[in-house]
């Protein structure tokens, strides 16, 4: 039996993320609670809004968002930062990997470009 979701039912769940998006944060370890992402694990963080998130065809499959690079983000504790989380003002909604940096408290990071993609049905 063949399996099939419309795009529109992947980008209804990636509209959830862009339009309930309000903060980007660098942390230092995986954050599994919107909690450790604003506080335990936080190392940076900036504002997020709709607009840093552009809907596209997967690289695969199914559909994705890419989120747009994020500039002078404000390093508030100082580690090694090597998860991404995007937060609304009640959920965790997104958390990616990214390439290990040592940060320093009073500085400012940024981001590149990721995406995060919603595969077609297997």
């Amino acid at each position: 039996m063949a399996k099939y979701v419309n795009d529109s039912v992947m980008d209804a769940g990636l509209a959830n993320v862009s339009s309930n998006a309000n903060q980007i944060h660098v942390c230092a370890t995986e954050p599994t609670t919107r909690t450790e992402a604003v506080t335990t694990n936080q190392l940076a963080s900036g504002t997020i809004a709709s607009g840093d998130f552009t809907l596209a065809n997967g690289d695969t499959s199914g559909r994705k968002h890419t989120v747009g690079a994020q500039t002078a983000l404000t390093i508030d504790n100082s580690g090694s930062g090597d998860h991404i989380a995007i937060t609304s003002a009640t959920a965790l909604l997104v958390v990616t990997t990214c390439a290990a940096q040592a940060l320093t408290a009073g500085g400012t990071v940024d981001i590149s470009a990721f995406d995060h993609e919603i595969a077609d049905a297997a």
